[in-house]
């Protein structure tokens, strides 16, 4: 937590630009990031610096092509976060970086408890031969892209998908919970909101992860106005912490694929931050 006392752990005034990763962040990532394919010439990329730049881009949320001079290209920028992206470099950080934030909180590797919930948000103008389709949020009146996240009790990320707005929340989180491919196999019980609630979900969830008992955490139809939800703020909490990163502000992406990336980019940073700064 930010206090005055610990305010100059989290400065970042002293590096290039804010979204650089710093030299205790990069120990963590380096050993991560796969080494030079074999054959042809040496890698002459310097690999902390295309991170930099797709933490610039994720930061800031500028185009591409408006990287700064003093980054690598963006075409070698890009061409590394579509290959990190394809062979699961992401993936691989991203859990090796929870299983230390669990270490640190002293807790077992694989939560017991999580939290599923979806945020839609607006899809910019977009052009180009694909272009994954967005829809329509009839709850929200919201036309774009639909984020499904399921995080654990500290508001950590486990998993995330990304759908199109049209798609109901007990079809994307039935989807989001059967790609889970048993990485969390001590997990007992889902926390959500009433927008999971009814037969059609809690039938298929029997069928895919039985011993998954879900609590559905309503709100009071008497309380007008904000009101913390018990275990509910969790996940909330952790739609705003992923907010700060200003590519995630709308749906730029024309892929899923790559605005998934960019979810789980932003997980990294906030488990960085947290392994780093405390």
């Amino acid at each position: 937590m930010w206090t005055e006392k610990n305010r100059s752990r989290y400065n970042r005034d002293h590096l290039r630009y804010p979204s650089d990763v710093t030299d205790e962040e990069w120990e963590l990532i380096a050993p991560l990031i796969p080494s030079a394919k074999r054959g042809g010439g040496k890698r002459r990329v310097d690999m902390r610096a295309v991170m930099n730049g797709v933490m610039y881009v994720l930061s800031t949320g500028c185009q591409w092509r408006y990287i700064p001079k003093d980054l690598p290209p963006r075409s070698t920028v890009n061409r590394y976060f579509c290959d990190w992206s394809y062979d699961g470099t992401l993936d691989r950080i991203h859990h090796a970086l929870y299983l230390q934030c669990r270490e640190k909180l002293e807790r077992e590797a694989s939560p017991a408890a999580c939290i599923v919930d979806s945020q839609s948000v607006k899809s910019a103008e977009k052009g180009g031969a694909q272009i994954d389709p967005h829809g329509f949020d009839a709850g929200k009146l919201i036309k774009g892209k639909k984020r499904h996240i399921l995080v654990d009790m500290q508001g950590l990320l486990l998993h995330g998908i990304v759908t199109s707005a049209s798609v109901q929340d007990r079809d994307g989180g039935i989807l989001l919970l059967s790609t889970l491919f048993g990485m969390f196999p001590f997990l007992k019980k889902l926390f959500a909101d009433s927008a999971y609630e009814g037969p059609i979900f809690h039938t298929a969830l029997a069928s895919i992860l039985p011993c998954l008992k879900t609590e559905i955490v309503k709100r009071s139809g008497q309380i007008k106005g904000f009101v913390v939800l018990p275990k509910r703020w969790i996940v909330e909490r952790t739609i705003g912490w992923i907010n700060r990163c200003r590519r995630l502000a709308k749906d730029w992406e024309n892929l899923n694929r790559n605005a998934l990336a960019f979810l789980k980019l932003a997980s990294i940073r906030l488990m960085l931050r947290k392994l780093c700064n405390s």
